[in-house]
């Protein structure tokens, strides 16, 4: 069996602080372009920051105006004695399950409520390479929206060094480092309230354990902070609570969706109609929705087979140890009623050809018994013949 290589992405931040949402402000450090403890990167870079620039220091916080094209260079210094090469990628911010942003890389899906998409408006290199002991740079090209735009639009440039060594083929973790420039883009200053809207409710596995997901989205193009939900399950038709859960202090990027995951806890799915209660909360703002959802026999079966959680709970198997044995004891008697039908019928074959036999030696015998019987009748008479002379 192959092994699972899991790669660790070390993301190195210098972003920067939105209303109510904190950020990690990484300064500049000296390095090379190798990768060491103190700068595992390999490189070091600074930001031309334009005259629109809303925020002071950390990424790009820019203020704009709609059909406005404009180019921001990253300055990237290779202090090494090799060439760099990086790798750039770009990326709109979404939200995890656990209500976190994500300014990288993500799998979590893009909201339907996402009319301008930051990876659309904005271009950059997919590599630059950069000469040993010299500086480069890295343009990044915005062109806004035609039309006027409330709130934020959101993203992140990441880069990557190409090359960080060769990869141990007998290893389960490997570490890749990168550093991450957060990116807001602005047009007007025109407050913006977050509009939470319930998506779906349905069941699946979280970390290959049952769960009953619950999907909803920040459709409004601002950052959400301080958001707490309450989900319970319900039967359809019952007040009884089967599984709940609490979650807060999470945060929404705009025009973003979030999947809840609300635990099994190890029991088995079982296939019905439920119903789900969502509560959630953003400073005095309050959602509320209650949602039907139906878990089929199909689902139920391939989620439980998949559950490692159900399957640890499940330890010995008894009910199917108990059939094996009573099967086994069906088979055993089968056989031995089987045997000794066989054998009844060998007995009764063999009594026969016993019988056979006997039949045909008594037979034999009088056969060979008559001629003596003749001859000796013969004698008597002769004898009587001559006397009688």
């Amino acid at each position: 069996m192959k092994k699972k290589i899991i790669v660790l992405l070390t993301v190195l931040c210098g972003i920067f602080l939105v209303p109510s949402v904190t950020h990690a402000d990484e300064k500049t450090k000296e390095s090379t372009n190798t990768t060491t403890e103190n700068n595992p990167t390999g490189f070091e870079y600074r930001i031309e920051y334009p005259e629109n620039q809303i925020a002071e220091g950390g990424g790009l916080d820019l203020k704009m105006t709609p059909s406005q094209k404009q180019t921001v260079n990253i300055i990237i210094k290779n202090t090494g004695d090799n060439p760099l090469t990086l790798v750039v990628e770009l990326n709109s911010t979404k939200t995890n399950s656990q209500g976190v942003l994500e300014w990288g890389p993500s799998i979590v899906a893009k909201d339907s409520s996402l009319k301008y998409d930051f990876v659309d408006l904005v271009k950059v290199p997919s590599e630059i390479t950069v000469k040993a002991k010299s500086e480069g740079k890295i343009p990044v090209e915005i062109t806004m929206p035609e039309v006027s735009y409330d709130g934020v639009i959101a993203g992140g440039i990441r880069m990557m060094m190409k090359d960080q060594g060769e990869v141990d083929k007998n290893a389960t973790i490997i570490n890749r480092y990168a550093n991450l420039i957060g990116v807001l883009l602005k047009e007007t200053s025109t407050p913006v309230q977050p509009e939470l809207k319930m998506n779906k409710v349905y069941a699946g596995l979280s970390n290959y354990r049952g769960s009953i997901f619950i999907n909803y989205s920040n459709i409004n193009a601002i950052f959400v902070s301080d958001m707490s939900v309450e989900a319970q399950i319900f039967g359809k038709d019952s007040d009884e609570v089967l599984y709940d859960k609490k979650q807060s202090n999470m945060n929404m990027a705009p025009n973003s969706q979030i999947t809840i995951p609300v635990s099994l806890e190890g029991e088995e799915m079982k296939a019905g109609d439920y119903r789900a209660k969502i509560v959630a909360k953003i400073g005095e703002k309050k959602w509320e929705w209650t949602e039907e959802f139906t878990i089929t026999k199909e689902e139920a079966d391939q989620f439980n087979q998949e559950d490692v959680g159900v399957i640890q709970e499940r330890g010995i198997d008894w009910q199917l140890i108990a059939m094996i044995a009573g099967g086994g004891v069906v088979l055993s008697v089968a056989v031995f009623f089987g045997i000794r039908t066989l054998n009844k019928k060998k007995q009764r074959k063999l009594a026969e050809a016993r019988k056979r036999q006997k039949k045909a030696h008594k037979s034999v015998n009088e056969k060979e018994s008559r001629p003596e019987k003749k001859k000796t009748k013969s004698a008597t008479r002769q004898a009587k013949e001559t006397k009688n002379k």
